[in-house]
């Protein structure tokens, strides 16, 4: 079996998360999403699982990060093109999210980002195949 990966997340709102990814293109297992929570596919073994607040508070004894201002993780995603990249973001846009910063076109890579409706950061990159990484 594969190794998957599940980054947990936790949000204000389930419905009003699930409409703001379903805008971008994302499925949900519904097995593993209830009111609570949803299990976002981002690949065959890439997973967000979306929590409640609430729900997400009783997995740890730490306080929860307030995302929209403050920063703990960075979630990236690669893509198949620039293209994809500056749809994403463009879809993020349109469903209500933020669009902090311009993309960055670094020869060997192309990166661009937006923040969800809970304020957490999701980066986007194309790596060219083709293209030489900097020594």
């Amino acid at each position: 079996m594969a190794t998957q990966i599940f980054v947990n997340l936790p949000v204000k709102d389930i419905e009003r998360t699930r409409t703001f990814f379903t805008a971008l293109g994302y499925s949900f297992n519904p097995e593993y999403s209830n009111d609570k929570a949803l299990c976002m596919v981002i690949e065959e073994n890439i997973f967000a699982m979306l929590l409640l607040e609430s729900f997400f508070q009783t997995f740890t004894k730490k306080p929860i990060a307030d995302a929209s201002k403050t920063t703990e993780v960075l979630v990236c995603l690669s893509c198949t093109s620039r293209a994809e990249v500056d749809e994403l973001v463009a879809k993020a846009r349109d469903a209500g999210g933020a669009v902090p910063n311009e993309p960055q076109d670094h020869g060997f890579m192309y990166a661009h980002g937006f923040e969800d409706l809970d304020g957490h950061i999701w980066e986007l990159v194309y790596m060219d195949p083709n293209a030489a990484m900097p020594q």
